[in-house]
C-alpha cells in the first residue's frame, strides 16, 4: 500500500470514527452527542448500582406504593434516562399525534402550543408548567405565547439542562426551572395566571395530590391542561397480555401505577376544579403516536452498537447499556399499548379554578 492509499485509508476510518460516535443519533435539537451520554447527577461509577436499585424497586412492589418513596425513585430515573432521551429523542420528552406532512419535530411543537392556547392566557402572565423536564414544551410555549413560563422539575441535572437550553434559545427572560416536588411547591397561593403538564403528573402517587396543589396555586378563575397516561375503556385487567403491556409501561417509565381513563375527571372536581372539557386526543382522526416509535427500530439497533462500544471504551459509564435496553423494550410495550388501543399518552382534560370558592 503506497503512502497516498495510507494516508486516504486513516483519513476516511477517522471521519468515519468521528461520523458514528459524535453526529450519528444526536437528539433533533442537537440536546445531545452520543459521547456525551452521563448519569445524570449520579456519579458515573454509581450508574450501574442505581439501574439496579431502580429496578429493585419493581422487586418490593410494596415499596413503590409509599408516596415517599416515589420522587427518589422518579429522580433516580430520570437521572438514567435524561441523556439518553435527549440524544435519541430530542428536548420534548412526551409524545404528540403525527401529522401527516410535517416531521415529528414539528407535530410535537402544534401539540405543546395547542396546550397553551387552550388555557387561553396573554403575553406577560406567568404560567406554570408542572413536570417540566429539560424545557422543550416549555420554550415552545413561552416563544409562542409570550407568556412567562415557571416549570418545575424533582429531578436536579434537568434543571440544569433546561436552564442551559434556555439560555442558548434566548429564551431565559421568559423561562425559568426550579427544583423540587410538584406534590409540595414552593410557590404562593394563587400565584399562577395558568398551568399545564404534558405526560408527567402520570408520576404522581396520587393524582389527587398534585391536581391539589395546582389548584392552590392558580390564580382564580385561570385555566389548567394536562396530558395524561391513562388506561383506556379498551383495557382489560383480566386479559394477561393487557396487563403484561401495561405493567411493562409502568416498569419502564417509573410510574407507581396507571390510572384508568374514567378517574381523571372526577380526582380534578374532587380538589376543586371544574371541568371544562375532556378528551383522548390519541383517538381517530388523530393519527398514531406510536408511529414514531415504530419508526424509530432501525435507529434504535444502530445507536445501541454505538453505546455498547462507548461503554466499552469508558466513554459512557457502566450501565448505559442496561438503561438503553430498558428504554428500548418499554418502546415496544408503548407500542403494543397503542397498537391494542389499551394505552393513551394524552388524555386531555382542561379545568378552570372557579373564581370564587365552592361551598364545602
Amino acid at each position: 500500500m503506497d503512502s497516498l492509499t495510507l494516508v486516504c485509508t486513516v483519513s476516511l476510518l477517522a471521519g468515519g470514527l468521528y461520523w458514528f460516535v459524535c453526529i450519528l443519533g444526536s437528539a433533533e435539537q442537537k440536546g445531545k452527542h452520543a459521547v456525551q451520554l452521563s448519569g445524570g447527577s449520579i456519579e458515573r461509577d454509581n450508574v450501574q448500582d442505581n439501574y439496579n436499585e431502580y429496578w429493585s424497586f419493581f422487586r418490593r412492589p410494596k415499596e413503590i406504593e409509599k408516596a415517599e418513596n416515589v420522587p427518589a425513585f422518579v429522580d433516580t430515573f430520570y437521572n438514567l434516562v435524561t441523556d439518553i432521551y435527549e440524544w435519541g429523542w430530542g428536548q420534548s420528552f412526551h409524545f404528540s399525534p403525527a401529522i401527516p406532512g410535517k416531521s415529528n419535530l414539528e407535530s410535537t411543537r402544534i401539540h405543546e402550543e395547542m396546550a397553551v392556547d387552550l388555557i387561553g392566557v396573554k403575553p406577560g402572565q406567568k404560567i406554570l408548567d408542572a413536570g417540566c423536564g429539560v424545557g422543550g414544551p416549555m420554550r415552545a410555549i413561552a416563544a409562542h405565547s409570550g407568556c412567562n413560563v415557571v416549570g418545575i422539575t424533582i429531578n436536579e441535572y434537568q434543571v440544569s439542562r433546561a436552564k442551559a437550553h434556555n439560555k442558548k434559545a434566548g429564551l431565559d427572560k421568559l423561562c425559568d426551572v426550579v427544583c423540587g416536588n410538584f406534590l409540595e411547591m414552593p410557590f404562593e397561593d394563587n400565584s399562577f395566571d395558568g398551568a399545564y403538564s404534558i405526560e408527567a403528573t402520570c408520576h404522581a402517587p396520587n393524582l389527587e395530590d398534585v391536581y391539589g396543589e395546582i389548584f392552590r396555586v392558580l390564580k382564580p378563575g385561570s385555566m389548567y391542561v394536562s396530558y395524561e397516561w391513562v388506561t383506556t375503556e379498551l383495557y382489560r385487567g383480566e386479559d394477561p397480555e393487557h396487563v403484561e403491556v401495561i405493567q411493562g409501561i409502568e416498569r419502564g417509565d417509573a410510574l407507581p401505577g396507571l390510572r384508568s381513563y374514567s378517574d381523571i375527571a372526577e380526582i380534578a372536581k374532587k380538589v376543586g376544579f371544574e371541568v371544562v372539557k375532556e378528551k383522548d386526543l390519541a383517538k381517530p382522526p388523530s393519527h398514531p403516536w406510536w408511529t414514531r416509535l415504530k419508526m424509530g427500530r432501525i435507529a434504535y439497533w444502530r445507536n445501541h452498537i454505538l453505546v455498547m462500544v462507548l461503554e466499552t471504551l469508558g466513554v459512557a459509564p457502566k450501565g448505559t447499556v442496561d438503561v438503553h435496553e430498558m428504554l428500548f423494550k418499554t418502546a415496544d410495550y408503548l407500542t403494543r399499548g397503542g397498537d391494542s388501543g389499551i394505552f393513551s399518552p394524552m388524555h386531555m382534560i382542561l379545568c378552570k379554578k372557579p373564581e370564587t370558592p365552592q361551598e364545602s
